[in-house]
């Protein structure tokens, strides 16, 4: 056995914790993930520190919480002062790659994202399918691959000089399999398993699907059939009781750039949902595929796989689409897989809760990296062995981290087995008075009823409130060095 494994992390985007055929009940068809988790062993209750893409990617490289690395929301850079695991394995002689997605830089309407001191060897780089910079590779691989297509999609690019940009499917996202960035992510990924030296290897693969906009090619549609999908839970009558801005998310998401939950019908959000699962099913045929590259290799005894995703998506529930400043379970918790013969138990299943962040740490220990300083995560390979413990609690934090509110929108979520406490903060210096959510878990695991304002639930919401922060003083940064007692 290699002295230090080779590392695979796949990275899927909004990938809500159910939507995966490991997590009971599912309707997710995704065979390969299954054999995965019977290799490895499935976290349960892993949640993203974040519920939009960019400070979560930047806590799952750093091991940090997005209140202490600092890229606080989508559109921020992750400050220079801030240590990739990436670069930490490329400066101990890995040989690291990118495929994919990265986002830890601006990249609105088709800017090309500023690179880090990230460490990858290998960067092949596309932002999402439809994005117009000149650096995608994705469409420089469809240019040579599929030069009709490309051509025809080219007319539907997104470019920084479009105005009033709405998340609508465009012709990139509505390719066949053979050309779709799904096939490309798998087949870059493969060329880079099959490239290998005598180095040991980090690769980083970031599927861009199931984020919206929603496009599936048809023989995934066709797996599920109408009605084959659970159709959403709550609706927009359980919203009276929930915070304003919710209510304004359900007609307007995305602060009115996305697809909102009451411009479709029942029928279309049906059609949503059975998409999204048909999103994911393609990518479990990639995964597939990149499983087996890792045995005609040689390399699947030698190399940890992580199986993990950004933040979830609501989907329907709630009566709301995408994601936002909401922390409900499918907008922040997500399917966390971890496979290394001989150090992960096979078959295992933790239902300590984990985070996105903790993949950081979860690296550094399997390549023997020093401890760095920061990182705020768990080894889950120590986890899986009983070794430690998970945590009793899940952390979530929302800094107005999307498209911009007047005012902002602030929020933070801490959740115990029992109870979860979300805190809309107020701004005391405008007269923006502290709203929030409170669920009973024990009696109410779908987030349906706010006890926020109930008065039989005022102790409850009072401790978890402390105990949120608590916490936040924790996570914060206070990373400047102390040179001397004063």
């Amino acid at each position: 056995m290699s002295a230090r494994p080779h590392i695979l992390v796949i990275c899927t985007d909004q990938h809500r914790f159910d939507a995966v055929g490991t997590h009971p009940g599912s309707v997710a068809i995704t065979p390969n993930l299954l054999e995965l988790s019977r290799r490895g062993t499935v976290f349960e209750h892993c949640y993203a520190p974040n519920p939009v893409c960019s400070p979560t990617r930047a806590s799952m490289l750093t091991g940090e919480y997005p209140s202490s690395h600092g890229l606080w929301a989508n559109g921020v850079t992750l400050p220079d002062s801030r240590s990739l695991v990436s670069r930490e394995l490329a400066d101990a002689g890995y040989r690291c790659g990118l495929v994919g997605k990265f986002h830890l830089g601006a990249a609105f309407q088709g800017r090309t994202e500023e690179r880090l001191d990230d460490g990858f060897e290998t960067y092949e780089w596309a932002h999402d399918p439809f994005h117009g910079s000149p650096d995608n590779a994705y469409h420089q691989w469809l240019q040579e691959r599929h030069p009709d297509l490309w051509a025809e999609a080219m007319g539907d690019v997104v470019t920084p000089e479009l105005e009033n940009f709405t998340h609508a499917n465009t012709l990139f996202d509505e390719m066949p399999t053979q050309a779709s960035y799904t096939t490309w992510v798998t087949e870059r990924t493969s060329a880079f398993l099959e490239d290998a030296d005598d180095r040991p290897f980090f690769l980083l693969a970031n599927y861009f699907a199931p984020h919206h906009p929603f496009a599936a090619p048809p023989e995934y549609f066709e797996k599920y059939p109408p009605g084959s999908v659970p159709p959403p839970v709550g609706g927009v009558e359980n919203l009276a009781s929930k915070p304003a801005r919710q209510r304004d998310a359900s007609v307007a998401s995305y602060r009115g750039h996305g697809p909102s939950f009451q411009d479709f019908t029942s029928e279309q959000i049906d059609e949503i949902r059975r998409t999204y699962y048909a999103m994911i099913s393609q990518v479990d045929d990639g995964i597939g595929q990149l499983l087996d590259v890792l045995r005609s290799q040689g390399l699947e005894r030698d190399t940890l796989v992580i199986f993990v995703s950004d933040h979830g998506e609501m989907l329907g529930d709630h009566a709301l689409l995408l994601k936002g400043p909401m922390l409900y379970d499918p907008a922040v918790r997500v399917p966390l897989i971890v496979s290394w013969p001989e150090h992960v138990p096979a078959g295992h299943r933790v239902r300590d809760f984990v985070g996105v962040h903790d993949v950081a740490r979860t690296i550094r220990a399997a390549a023997g990296l020093e401890a760095y300083e920061r990182d705020q995560g768990l080894d889950l390979t120590a986890v899986t062995r009983g070794e430690r413990n998970g945590r009793r609690y899940a952390w979530a934090e929302y800094r107005d981290s999307g498209y911009p509110y007047d005012p902002p929108a602030m929020t933070t979520m801490y959740r115990t087995e029992e109870a979860k406490v979300v805190i809309w903060h107020g701004d005391p210096d405008a007269g923006v008075p502290q709203t929030g959510e409170l669920y009973d878990l024990t009696t109410d695991p779908d987030e349906l009823v706010n006890h926020w304002d109930d008065p039989d639930y005022r102790d409850l919401r009072l401790q978890l409130s402390a105990e949120a922060l608590d916490l936040e003083v924790r996570h914060e940064d206070r990373h400047a060095p102390r040179v001397a007692p004063w």
